[in-house]
């Protein structure tokens, strides 16, 4: 183009977003027809000539200031008029015309926060949006963050938004992308305004390299798992070129190995002059890595410990904490293992639920006795999760084969309510996402998965649930004024009592338990590792996974090892170590 301008040859530019000092002219797009496109697409996807409706409609459009913004919004509103006229189309924020619906700047944070609004307005109690019409990729980038963290009704994958030529699986990697998410407030955009997706995925790429992830900054974030979805969390905060960084419980989805590699990350910044500021409840990351300790209990500061000056211990540390010196971080049992086997699983073989071609786990076989606490070990992505979720129902996974018995009888277990219904229970790795509804009470939450039991010709027994949930409030020592309290407004730790308390309610012969004590404080966890010693001591079974070996040898009889979707190795807890444990998987790993 500089050529041709030095040449003396006049240029015609087709957008004006081309913009260059050789240029002649312009000849813009046709902007109303645009916007007649973007309308039709949601009139065909609807199939608006052919169903009465109605579908509820929200509108978004562009800058004010922008002249080319009122020609599309008038494009497509001449063709979604008349079905708003005849019904079929509801607006039901009842917000229409161009001036309420514009976004300065075209702005993808005032775009995200006046949907925001709307959704708290006219959609909070579960009414669902079905379409959302917007200008462009930053309003609709807006729009889509705005549903997937504001939106509560069921169809958020189905509602069409334009603004991305109608292209709905692009906007779900807009939505949901890791590249997207990394940046979103912080967006990366070129010289004209809009966003550079390129520069994007480049840059999100390289700080998930800082943190050890190998993912494409286009992978879906629902697609990885949760200890992956805390490196992006840390990653994102990398991004933005902090000074301070405060995390609150960094490694509490992360193994042993992960979790030092970032602890070692943290201290090689701490170098560059980066300040940080770690909350969580394993200790023996604050001793690897902290240069001072400050215990709060109850809401107060109990003390500051330094390091080099005063006691710099993990027991030193537990006594600040629970106000007294604890002997034993593991309570002592009898153990009475039977020789009946409650549950035992043969050839089981899971395929990803996205990539039926990728093995998750491979052939994998165990059993677990009554009165015996089972434990599985391993590193993130070594299956366990996808195992347990797999055997609890099918509800992980795709092409999954294998036989699961049940006390010597061969089942079935084609979904979470066989499962249950079989005494089979599952405590979920991530609480606050798949165990709790966090906006509804603990008595709500307390018999969700049994609601048979307190219901009597199909209608909830309130009185009979509120005596439910107050006995299991009591037996799992969770900490509450009430049992009307919204769940959401517990701690870590009493949050993970009322989730158990829930699968305890459904009265569980084998019950397996995923990180069951993940980011909760010492003494919550003694409290939990008493509620799975007096389960196991009335002859039932809990299978545990874990990704803190101590936990694991210290309240596991047997554990088996993992890694890669196989399993290594059974070993007796009282003959295990985390080194002969650790050793397994390094040697398996070398071998790949």
């Amino acid at each position: 183009m500089n050529e041709a301008g030095e040449a003396g040859i006049p240029i015609i530019a087709y957008d004006r977003l081309i913009m260059n000092d050789n240029v002649s002219y312009y000849v813009s797009f046709d902007n109303y027809t645009v916007g007649t496109l973007q309308g039709q697409y949601i009139v065909d996807t609807l199939d608006l000539e052919n169903q009465d409706g109605p579908f509820n409609i929200e509108l978004t459009a562009g800058d004010p200031a922008d002249n080319n913004a009122p020609y599309f919004f008038q494009g497509a509103m001449d063709v979604l008029q008349p079905y708003i006229d005849s019904g079929k189309l509801v607006v039901v924020s009842g917000q229409t015309d161009f001036d309420t619906v514009a976004t300065a700047a075209w702005d993808t944070q005032t775009a995200m926060e006046r949907a925001q609004n709307i959704l708290a307005s006219y959609y909070a109690d579960g009414t669902e949006v079905d379409a959302w019409l917007c200008s462009n990729d930053s309003t609709s980038l807006g729009v889509t963050q705005a549903i997937q963290s504001d939106y509560a009704g069921a169809n958020k994958s189905e509602i069409i938004i334009t603004g991305q030529d109608g292209d709905v699986a692009n906007l779900k990697n807009i939505k949901d992308g890791i590249g997207e998410n990394m940046f979103l407030g912080n967006e990366i955009k070129n010289k004209f305004g809009f966003i550079d997706w390129n520069k994007t995925y480049y840059e999100a790429e390289q700080h998930m390299k800082q943190v050890g992830l190998n993912e494409s900054a286009q992978t879906l974030v629902k697609d990885i798992g949760t200890g992956k979805q805390q490196l992006v969390e840390i990653a994102k905060a990398f991004s933005k070129k902090v000074r301070l960084l405060i995390l609150d419980e960094p490694t509490s989805s992360l193994n042993d190995e992960d979790a030092k590699m970032l602890l070692d990350l943290l201290m090689e910044f701490k170098k560059q002059g980066l300040t940080s500021i770690i909350i969580t409840h394993k200790l023996n990351e604050i001793i690897y890595c902290a240069d001072k300790a400050t215990i709060i209990r109850d809401g107060s500061t109990i003390e500051t410990l330094v390091k080099g000056v005063d006691e710099f211990s993990e027991d030193r540390i537990i006594k600040g904490m629970v106000g007294r010196a604890m002997e034993d971080r593991y309570p002592k049992r009898e153990h009475k293992v039977q020789d009946t086997v409650s549950m035992e699983v043969k050839n089981w073989t899971v395929h990803h639920p996205l990539y039926p071609e990728r093995v998750v786990d491979d052939d994998i076989s165990f059993y677990v006795r009554k009165g015996e606490v089972v434990g599985f070990s391993g590193l993130q992505g070594a299956g366990r999760t996808e195992l347990a979720m797999s055997i609890f129902g099918h509800s992980y996974g795709a092409g999954i084969s294998g036989e699961v018995y049940l006390n010597g009888e061969k089942v079935d277990l084609k979904s979470p309510e066989d499962a249950i219904h079989h005494k089979l229970a599952y405590v979920t790795e991530d609480r606050k996402t798949n165990g709790l509804i966090l906006d509804e009470s603990i008595r709500f939450n307390t018999t969700l998965a049994r609601l048979d039991k307190v219901c009597g010709g199909g209608i909830i027994d309130t009185d009979k649930e509120v005596q439910v949930a107050d006995q299991m409030t009591k037996e799992m020592g969770t900490k509450t004024p009430t049992i009307e309290q919204r769940i959401g407004n517990l701690s870590g730790g009493n949050q993970q009592k009322a989730l158990l308390g829930k699968w305890m309610f459904t009265e569980p012969d084998i019950l397996i338990m995923d990180e069951p004590t993940r980011g909760i404080d010492v003494g919550a966890k003694y409290d939990i590792y008493c509620l799975i010693n007096d389960m196991v001591s009335k002859g039932k079974s809990v299978v545990m996974i874990s990704s803190e070996l101590p936990e694991l040898l210290g309240m596991c009889d047997r554990i088996y090892v993992m890694n890669e979707g196989r399993l290594l190795a059974e070993v007796n807890a009282s003959d295990a170590t985390q080194e002969s444990i650790m050793g397994y998987i390094i040697r398996d790993t070398a071998k790949a």
